[in-house]
């Protein structure tokens, strides 16, 4: 009588390997997707003072339009305001804990007659209302927050053009971080800051994002032969 060998182990094992690519699958897609999603909801303010809110106008000039941010200089107006004039706000930031501190924040009076300002790319900002780069000589308004490393960088909240059309740049609904009330505390040394948050960023985020990644990569792969090799050894001893 002649046998013929059975492929239902086999079969049984693809099922089981088939899952368990699947199941890793997922866990690497969760730790990809949930980092990704936090920190697009600040991206672009970790070397910014989020303590302070200022209010600045003039004209752009150097405009750079892409990815992943968008980059242009502005020659700050001379007579500006003491504080935010009376602007429309994007409906994202409506709500009074993000439009009662923009609404108040002061002008901005640090030693720079210019600016370069950073804000979010052309995907996000088409969405609210600024679908085309900015012209040079265009008259904008903006509030945000000047750099901790360079003080000469801004990083809007929200700007304004042509008669006051609000464009959100927080990449969400809320602002960034609770900035202190108005009149910011005097005594407050810029370099200090700058050293405490440095220590703190280092302090919270101990690891690059490459070693971060590159150890998920490393545990899927583990994780994948190791199953691999252990189903077929269990294949074999059936």
């Amino acid at each position: 009588m002649r046998f013929t060998r059975s492929t239902a182990p086999h079969a049984h094992t693809g099922t089981r390997l088939g899952r368990l690519a699947a199941a890793f699958l997922a866990v690497a897609v969760t730790l990809i997707v949930v980092p990704a999603n936090a920190a697009q909801a600040h991206h672009g303010f970790d070397d910014f003072d989020t303590d302070r809110l200022y209010y600045i106008a003039g004209a752009v000039s150097e405009v750079r339009w892409g990815d992943p941010h968008s980059y242009f200089r502005l020659t700050l107006e001379n007579d500006r305001p003491a504080d935010t004039p009376e602007l429309a706000l994007p409906e994202q930031l409506q709500a009074p804990e993000d439009s009662g501190p923009i609404n108040h924040a002061p002008s901005y009076s640090g030693s720079h007659d210019e600016l370069e300002v950073v804000i979010a790319p052309p995907t996000y900002t088409g969405m609210w209302g600024l679908d085309r780069p900015l012209a040079d000589g265009e008259r904008v308004e903006a509030v945000g927050y000047i750099g901790r490393s360079h003080d000469d960088e801004f990083r809007p909240v929200v700007f304004w053009f042509e008669d006051g059309q609000p464009v959100n740049q927080v990449l969400g609904s809320e602002l960034p971080a609770r900035p202190l009330p108005v009149p910011y505390p005097e005594s407050d040394d810029p370099a200090d800051r700058n050293q405490d948050a440095t220590a703190a960023a280092e302090d919270s985020d101990g690891t690059s994002p490459i070693l971060v990644w590159g150890t998920v990569g490393v545990v899927l792969v583990i994780g994948v032969v190791g199953g691999t090799l252990y189903l077929r050894a269990r294949s074999r001893r059936a």
